[in-house]
């Protein structure tokens, strides 16, 4: 089993996280999972992308050999985002379907996260900045995979998860109010062939929310303490 080792530095930055926000631990999954000690802001690779016209308006394709993500918006054109992928000895393929979808959702590990890493927390509360599932989430069929957001974005571009797909916390946000419960997604190694159109934002559905970043104010901030709500909101 691989082990990754964490810098001295970074546990002390752990530390003073777990003075500010309570009783949860500074373990996150990134923390203990898949620390490269290369942080990254958090950003959007969002671009818009010819596609095989094979594919119908509304369903996404998920390719790990491009580690994109592509969610097809009209025929012949596609919405691509960057995404982490499993790592080797945790890929898989196939179709299924968006089955749930939640803002903010709380975090547990699996099983075989636990027996693979102890040190992990067994919950993370939704709205954390450290929560490993970031803002959004996509459940996909009765799998433990989801579509994700992340708290770990210079994951981004890597084979880096137990199997999920990560995507940075703003191209989730709108990668969300675009797809509906019973969305076709296909996992798959293939590459696809794609050149790019514009990077211009391509505007979500009318009636859903901001694309900005995140305010904690706006998320379950009813698990944490107040003076960490209203230092991170502000």
């Amino acid at each position: 089993m691989r082990t990754f080792a964490v810098p001295a530095l970074l546990w002390g930055l752990a530390t003073v996280w777990a003075g500010l926000f309570g009783a949860i631990q500074p373990a996150t999954a990134q923390l203990l999972w898949d620390w490269d000690g290369e942080r990254k802001t958090d950003g959007s690779g969002r671009r818009v992308v010819s596609f095989d016209e094979k594919y119908t308006p509304g369903q996404i394709i998920v390719s790990f050999t491009d580690r994109n993500l592509y969610f097809i918006h009209e025929r012949g054109k596609a919405i691509s985002y960057p995404v982490a992928t499993p790592r080797e000895e945790d890929r898989w393929q196939g179709v299924t379907t968006v089955t749930e979808k939640r803002e903010n959702p709380a975090w547990r590990p699996t099983p075989s996260m636990l027996k693979e890493n102890p040190r992990l927390p067994s919950w993370v509360p939704g709205g954390h900045p450290m929560n490993p599932l970031g803002v959004r989430a996509l459940y996909l069929g009765s799998s433990f995979y989801r579509i994700h957001g992340t708290d770990a974005p210079w994951t981004i571009g890597t084979a880096a998860s137990k199997g999920c797909i990560r995507m940075y916390n703003k191209d989730v946000l709108d990668l969300y109010p675009r797809v509906p419960r019973g969305t076709r997604v296909t996992v798959t190694w293939e590459r696809f062939r794609s050149e790019e159109i514009s990077q211009s934002p391509v505007a979500t559905r009318r009636g859903s929310r901001s694309l900005g970043g995140p305010r904690l104010r706006n998320m379950q901030s009813n698990e944490l303490p107040r003076q960490a709500i209203e230092s991170w909101a502000n």
